[in-house]
């Protein structure tokens, strides 16, 4: 099928009356027509895309960048793996303004400290994404601490996934004050951050504070027994975090007991 087969296909599909809700998975293809987003039917309640792409160039990214600033329905973009030149700056920009995007997922891909800038500020003025996925991007603590800034403002994101990424001391010390700020994070996960003891104090500060975290997902961060101690110390102030994954973090015995005195009825995996 072509890629303007693909697009009356996609509209007739959306023409039935008794349509209310639909999720379309989108190819690389309809990159190629710059309206390929039709505008929602009155009928339909629900209508949402989900864009997974590969590898793309710049100009595709600012094709797309376009297209979704400009659509009315919710989109779900994946970049995972795509090619180093994606033209962060274009989708950087969208995002300051668009009103469609509800998931992004920037994977697997390189982030420097000019893409983590652009990322941030993007944040500090973005409406609706509620997701950003940055698991494995091989960004640094420059980066942790511009995208940290961004939490203290941004006003929408509720899951933040920074798994398999090392985050420093500096990094999680911007994390951590971010955390004290901002009220709509509610999902925070730091598998295999290589977090340590004093990364772990850090986070159990920002416990004390935060009101709005329910699910910290600290798997494989070496915080040991002392770094257990702290975060079950955040407890007897926090009510609101309600899962917390320490699964493979070195406890030990002392960190076990500790938490296991003030879980009430959370849940800790060790």
């Amino acid at each position: 099928m072509s890629t303007s087969d693909g697009y009356i296909a996609l509209h007739r599909l959306l023409e039935p009356a008794n349509l209310k809700s639909i999720h379309l998975v989108l190819p690389n293809g309809l990159l190629r027509l710059s309206n390929f987003t039709p505008k929602r039917p009155p009928h339909l309640h629900r209508l949402t895309f989900e864009i997974v792409i590969g590898s793309l160039e710049s100009t595709d990214v600012r094709t797309l960048a376009e297209i979704y600033n400009n659509g009315s329905s919710r989109i779900t973009l994946y970049l995972s793996d795509s090619t180093e030149d994606k033209g962060d700056q274009a989708l950087s920009e969208a995002l300051k303004t668009n009103s469609t995007l509800t998931a992004l997922n920037l994977s697997h891909i390189k982030i420097g400290e000019s893409e983590a800038q652009a990322l941030s500020e993007a944040l500090k003025t973005n409406s609706t994404l509620t997701t950003l996925d940055l698991s494995r991007s091989r960004i640094r603590d420059e980066e942790v601490q511009a995208l940290s800034e961004a939490l203290k403002i941004n006003a929408t994101l509720t899951n933040l996934n920074l798994n398999f990424i090392i985050i420093g001391k500096k990094g999680i010390l911007a994390l951590s004050e971010a955390l004290m700020i901002n009220s709509t994070l509610t999902t925070l996960n730091l598998r295999s951050c290589y977090i340590g003891e004093e990364g772990a104090h850090a986070l159990s500060e920002a416990l004390k504070t935060n009101l709005t975290l329910t699910t910290l997902d600290l798997y494989r961060n070496p915080i040991g027994g002392n770094g257990a101690k702290a975060l079950s110390a955040a407890f007897k102030t926090n009510s609101t975090l309600v899962t917390l994954n320490l699964h493979d973090c070195s406890i030990g015995e002392n960190g076990a007991q500790a938490l296991s005195e003030g879980k009430d009825s959370r849940s800790i995996r060790l």
